[in-house]
């Protein structure tokens, strides 16, 4: 669990902060957050969840919940230190799989079993948040998700298959509308999830962290994993410092996971992707972008974006297996930004970071059971804001209830995600797809 070999990582914390969160726009406003202890004592738990983001705790939340007295939490650095705590602060519903492609795999019953469950957990999100939405939430709701394409017949048929099918209640918006308030000849139709929250994404988890350190959690930080042990019918957790006594076990590490579970990491693609702040943009803002909500393009290799209440825009997008600089991503991103808005050529980025999402194969989250008193809630891709509550919910449900709706991830898998030569091999699929959005434009487009 100890994820401080990724070098990527290592690139985006400043001088000085070991093991503290990477520079970025989510840890520069923050504010005070007092940190959770380092485990130093030999500890016992009913459960011991080995990860502290979004998937971790609100598994821990969950379980508290539900009467499970003192599950325990390790994590290597800070509650969010890695993707729950720096991606683009999107919470919507479904999984990296999209809702057509998961029809094709598990039917149609199934898919719409899987997609309730991410709509009952952005439920439980709007629950958790009541009091503090101000404070961790963009105030304009939504998502719109942009057309790259000329494809209005397709975005209609998608918006009334969601509503029949999944009874999510998506909103049309013609290209008319959209070049209204989005002055770019890039985009086409789209259509709005009104659902859709943006919000901090690292206020967020260490939101959840207090909820369930407040229900008698027990959550411990710069307390790396370095082996896990049967012992009889229980599980030895060793940290440098201390241990933990356990009658089961949660891996919730998803990216960072390396090399401490050989199945789980086999089955785990590290894949990095970046966001970018730009400087305070005034009224050059209302030149390129004129609603505060977010917004995301159909590309496979898409942008995602939101405008922030103090002009600043934060801008996402991009897969890799490589790590540029922080200069040299800069103007990476940049060059993103202009390739949607050039109106906007001659502004500034405040500072750029990278992260990695642990992706499967089949962009599924991996959620289950290995064998009895150890289990799995991880993989949740490029959009776990919403997701991980619902893993979450399901792997507490399993162990302190015996639900079996974990069951409803079996079909996925544990597959081999192709290591030592799976970045590489991601790497090829991403400048394929490049490709293939470049083809596809030429001819939806001309």
């Amino acid at each position: 669990m100890d994820s401080r070999g990724h070098g990527l990582d290592r690139e985006y914390v400043k001088a000085g902060q070991d093991h503290e969160h990477i520079d970025s726009f989510f840890s520069r406003s923050l504010g005070h957050e007092h940190p959770f202890p380092t485990l130093d004592h030999a500890a016992t738990t009913p459960v011991c969840i080995i990860g502290g983001g979004l998937a971790g705790l609100t598994t821990a939340l969950g379980l508290a919940e539900r009467g499970v007295k003192n599950p325990v939490v390790l994590e290597a650095n800070r509650i969010g230190w890695g993707a729950s705590g720096r991606n683009g602060g999107f919470i919507s519903l479904g999984y990296s799989l999209g809702p057509v492609d998961l029809i094709k795999k598990v039917g149609e019953g199934q898919a719409k079993e899987l997609y309730g469950l991410t709509a009952s957990a952005m439920e439980l999100i709007r629950e958790r948040i009541r009091g503090v939405e101000g404070e961790i939430c963009n105030t304009a709701e939504g998502i719109l998700r942009i057309s790259w394409f000329d494809e209005e017949r397709e975005v209609k048929e998608y918006v009334e298959m969601m509503e029949r099918i999944f009874e999510d209640k998506l909103e049309f918006w013609p290209r008319e509308k959209i070049r209204e308030h989005y002055l770019t000849d890039r985009y086409y139709d789209a259509y709005l999830k009104p659902r859709g929250l943006l919000t901090h994404c690292l206020k967020f988890t260490c939101h959840m962290g207090k909820l369930a350190a407040d229900l008698g959690a027990g959550i411990y930080e710069k307390s790396p994993v370095l082996r896990v042990q049967r012992v009889n019918d229980q599980w030895q957790v060793s940290t440098p410092q201390g241990s933990v006594l356990a009658d089961q076990i949660v891996y919730c590490c998803s990216g960072y996971i390396r090399g401490l579970h050989r199945k789980l990491s086999n089955a785990t693609l590290p894949v990095a992707t970046y966001v970018l702040l730009t400087e305070p943009l005034g009224d050059r803002m209302h030149d390129a972008v004129r609603l505060p909500i977010g917004a995301t393009d159909t590309r496979t290799s898409s942008n995602y974006y939101w405008p922030l209440p103090d002009g600043r825009l934060l801008w996402g997008g991009r897969v890799s297996m490589f790590h540029p600089s922080q200069e040299k991503l800069k103007q990476i991103m940049v060059k993103d930004l202009l390739h949607v808005y050039p109106q906007l050529k001659g502004i500034k980025a405040e500072v750029a970071w990278g992260g990695y999402m642990g992706y499967s194969r089949h962009k599924m989250p991996q959620i289950g059971k290995l064998e009895d008193g150890l289990w799995y809630c991880q993989g949740f891709g490029g959009h776990g804001m919403c997701s991980t509550t619902a893993g979450g919910e399901v792997v507490s449900a399993a162990i302190a209830d015996g639900d079996e709706t974990y069951r409803l991830f079996e079909p996925f898998g544990l597959n081999y995600a192709g290591k030592p030569f799976g970045p590489a091999v991601a790497q090829g699929a991403y400048w394929l797809f490049q490709t293939q959005d470049k083809i596809r434009e030429l001819r939806k487009n001309r």
